[in-house]
């Protein structure tokens, strides 16, 4: 099963990531935990380049970079799967339809190139205001963190796909706990193996 958490920056999915992976492994399932973009690759060193100003990219072919860059985890991803790994993802497929689309870009292509990679089981939404964000960090923003209107197209695109089902959507404004609570009541039955 594969779990992705979506939102803006600071919206919590890191923390509620790990906490989702100490959940998974406290009651005996092999979890792993990845988070996109992985700088940690070729095409990642790319991303963070563009992001921090090194490079100028157009929105499609910036899109292409994250989506790539998934690709280049995919054999891992299904080998874990294949396994009955549970997988959590900070960050997943909804990052570059909610981003590509609140710059102009077709989601339903964004979405076509993103097909053959694996589908989550779950996409968890932190929903937070663009106001929310930029108070919880208020420095080394990258482009799009600067940038709240864009934010909250952002937003809005994530809040029509949460529509969809496979989806829950909560409020990360509300305290850690609580939103931790409510991620392991969603999950927590879909760990018991077939």
């Amino acid at each position: 099963m594969l779990i992705a958490f979506e939102g803006l920056d600071q919206s919590g999915k890191q923390t509620q990531a790990e906490r989702l992976h100490s959940f998974v492994e406290s009651r005996g399932r092999t979890c792993r935990l990845l988070s996109f973009p992985a700088y940690d690759t070729s095409i990642g060193r790319e991303i963070r380049e563009a992001l921090h100003g090194g490079r100028a990219y157009l929105p499609d072919a910036l899109q292409l970079l994250y989506i790539a860059n998934r690709y280049e985890r995919k054999p891992q991803i299904e080998q874990w799967l294949a396994e009955g790994t549970i997988v959590v993802c900070d960050r997943y497929l909804a990052s570059s339809i909610a981003y590509g689309e609140a710059q102009g870009l077709d989601p339903a292509w964004l979405a076509d190139v993103q097909r053959l990679l694996p589908a989550p089981a779950l996409t968890i939404l932190l929903d937070i205001a663009p106001e929310t964000a930029a108070r919880r960090k208020k420095m080394n923003r990258d482009r799009y963190e600067r940038d709240l209107a864009l934010l909250s197209r952002v937003r809005q695109s994530y809040r029509r796909q949460a529509q969809q089902d496979g989806w829950l959507s909560l409020d990360g404004e509300r305290p850690k706990e609580a939103v931790a609570a409510d991620i392991v009541k969603a999950v927590e039955p879909r760990l018991a193996r077939p």
